[in-house]
């Protein structure tokens, strides 16, 4: 992995350099579309036919709606895309469960493009936007750009074209400010991508989320399944947002702003906070294009309640045909549903809930409900998760911890250091904000400390950049079977 970071990094080097010499808009889309296809077509092979057929069917899709916006146009286009996924992504489970003579075990044997759930939504966000008359006039050009675009085409974010033409179309000049934010977000990125793979590889052979989930003990107590339910909320948001980082970072260099798709999640005090923080673009997605379109169809606050388990339903849909994720999804869906109902209680009875102590136990609960979530998203079956909710509701199941420790040292880590590294930046913060704005007779050491919070990128770069070598070179015996691109194959 650590190679194909190094490759990736001077191919994007190389095409950096390219693009800061050419002086047309239309050249540069060029390159960053050929480059995009290549980068594509580095991780997943011929299989990018399907990515250019894709492109070139949703184009000729928006501009047959644009000729007569209506709903029966509409619903051709996301019909299309909706077939097109569910070929690749539902069929062969489809296949896997027909039995060996049976003509549908031939869709067993459909392969997956990597990244098809992402850039089918922005096909379909494409088609909405038309369908609600938003000017968007794309060339062939710029439209294949924005479905393949490198940073956003493996797993996001699920970007839109209204946010992405404009970019595409300004000019552009290296500026410093770009410079900084993007090699900051490339270091950390590197550095979360390292520890996700770390998380679950183990820090030896058999000690990681991926083995202990798919080779579980044969008897697991309570504590267990909380370390190994922690554990893979870790590795999925290092993983996960790890990667985002770094395609922010690389897009910055380019002087283009992608959308944001964490921010500080396992932070969050109630559902619904959870889900504007985590995998926001999707998030920002199911809400804007399903929900909302869905719950205003009836006033009634059943209607309304039921359009959000509906839409959390198709979230967890959306990650897989799996029957886990279905009950994933419908799970966060009753919880933000809870969530609503707590609300309406305490507006009727005038109950005050605020304060450190209430926010305190709202973030526990909330965190502890996240995590009980993942035993649905990361069981392979139905009756994995069954066993080990029934452990966790267990009160005889919390005597003991039979785990590896060296897995329980990892996780526990892992989550402190989360929270101390958010309590650090959060520091960094005020002491910026601080420095920006001098009191008089501040000493040196204060203006010190007030410089090294306003440019720390300079120095938190080389210390993650080194810290991400070491994680990936030196301290990984254990073998990692989901690398930075796992959410790619949801």
């Amino acid at each position: 992995m650590t190679k194909e970071f190094l490759v990736y990094g001077v191919a994007l080097f190389l095409v950096w350099l390219v693009a800061m010499r050419l002086g047309s808009n239309k050249a540069r889309q060029a390159l960053y579309l050929v480059a995009s296809w290549a980068f594509y077509y580095s991780w997943g092979s011929w299989l990018i036919v399907v990515l250019i057929f894709s492109s070139l069917m949703n184009y000729a899709l928006g501009e047959w709606l644009k000729k007569k916006i209506s709903a029966s146009r509409l619903w051709v286009g996301l019909l299309a895309n909706i077939v097109l996924l569910c070929v690749f992504k539902y069929l062969p489970l489809l296949g896997a469960a027909a039995a060996d003579g049976s003509p549908l075990a031939a869709f067993k044997r459909i392969l997956f493009p990597i990244g098809v759930s992402f850039w089918t939504f922005e096909a379909l966000s494409y088609l909405l936007e038309i369908y609600r008359e938003e000017d968007l006039d794309p060339t062939l050009l710029e439209f294949c750009l924005y479905m393949s675009f490198w940073p956003t085409v493996l797993q996001g974010p699920i970007c839109r074209m209204s946010s992405m033409l404009p970019q595409f179309r300004q000019d552009w000049a290296v500026n410093q400010e770009d410079l900084r934010t993007g090699v900051r977000r490339l270091a950390i990125g590197c550095m979360m991508a390292a520890l996700g793979i770390l998380m679950a590889g183990g820090l030896h052979s058999g000690a990681g989320v991926d083995a202990l989930f798919d080779n579980p003990p044969a008897h697991f107590s309570a504590l267990d399944v909380w370390l190994l339910i922690l554990g893979y909320g870790f590795q999925l948001y290092f993983s996960f947002c790890g990667w985002t980082h770094m395609m922010i970072g690389a897009a910055r260099l380019f002087g283009l702003q992608l959308h944001e798709n964490f921010n500080r999640p396992y932070l969050s005090t109630t559902p619904s906070m959870f889900w504007t923080r985590w995998h926001m673009s999707l998030s920002f997605w199911i809400r804007d294009f399903l929900f909302l379109p869905l719950a205003t169809i009836r006033r009634e606050a059943w209607w309304r309640n039921l359009s959000l388990v509906i839409a959390m339903f198709v979230f967890g849909l959306w990650h897989g045909g799996a029957l886990t994720f279905m009950m994933w999804g419908t799970y966060h869906g009753c919880l933000m549903v809870i969530h609503r109902q707590w609300q309406e209680f305490r507006k009727r009875v005038g109950f005050e809930w605020a304060g450190f102590f209430p926010s305190l136990i709202s973030w526990f609960l909330t965190f502890s409900a996240v995590c009980i979530g993942y035993i649905f998203f990361r069981s392979d079956t139905v009756k994995q998760a069954a066993r080990m909710l029934k452990v966790v509701a267990s009160p005889h199941a919390y005597r003991h911890i039979t785990l590896d420790r060296s897995f329980c040292v990892m996780t526990l880590v892992a989550a402190v250091g989360y929270f101390a590294v958010i309590g650090g930046a959060m520091l960094l913060d005020r002491l910026a904000e601080r420095a920006q704005q001098p009191a008089a007779g501040a000493g040196r050491l204060a203006s010190f400390f007030g410089l090294l919070a306003t440019e720390r990128w300079v120095w938190i770069t080389p210390v993650v950049v080194v810290l991400a070598l070491y994680l990936s070179v030196m301290f990984q015996p254990g073998h990692a079977e989901t690398g930075p691109v796992m959410y790619a194959l949801f």
